[in-house]
């Protein structure tokens, strides 16, 4: 597998101090080392936008089925965990190659103020989970109009 890694990164190289300090942090902190960690850390990435009636969410999580997926809300924030299962399979004429994923993910969103937590909804479609979260109707803006005087 080293052949694998950048030049830059191969014990002996320049940065050798370096990656030894970032394994040894890691190590500590995590109890393994980096390459392991990162081969198994999974963060869905959102995409959040908000108008005057709601706030939706936009999860990306393919290939996690939706049972998988747990949404929450805990003290004003929005919790999205689950587990990612992955199995692939690939054979050719002379190889035959198996690759296994599993790991949990979490993200945790701050909701603003005045959202209805009772009436959130979320739907899955092609590896997208869309959170929509409405806002109570005393948090919706409400338009003034400007008369001229007299």
């Amino acid at each position: 597998m080293r052949a694998l890694t950048p030049l830059f990164w191969r014990s002996g190289g320049p940065f050798e101090s370096f990656r030894q300090e970032l394994e040894d942090y890691t190590k500590r902190f995590f109890g393994a080392p980096l390459a392991e960690v990162a081969q198994h850390a999974f963060a869905p990435s959102v995409d959040v936008a908000e108008t005057d009636k709601e706030v939706t969410v936009k999860a990306d999580l393919p290939g996690v089925d939706p049972k998988d997926v747990e949404i929450s809300v805990l003290d004003g924030s929005l919790v999205l965990r689950g587990q990612k299962k992955e199995e692939r399979e690939e054979k050719g004429k002379n190889f035959w190659r198996a690759e296994r994923f599993e790991g949990e993910f979490y993200r945790e969103l701050p909701l603003p103020a005045g959202v209805d937590e009772e009436k959130i909804s979320a739907t899955c479609t092609k590896g997208v989970v869309t959170i929509t979260i409405p806002k109570k109707p005393a948090a919706q803006a409400k338009k003034i109009a400007v008369k001229p005087q007299e």
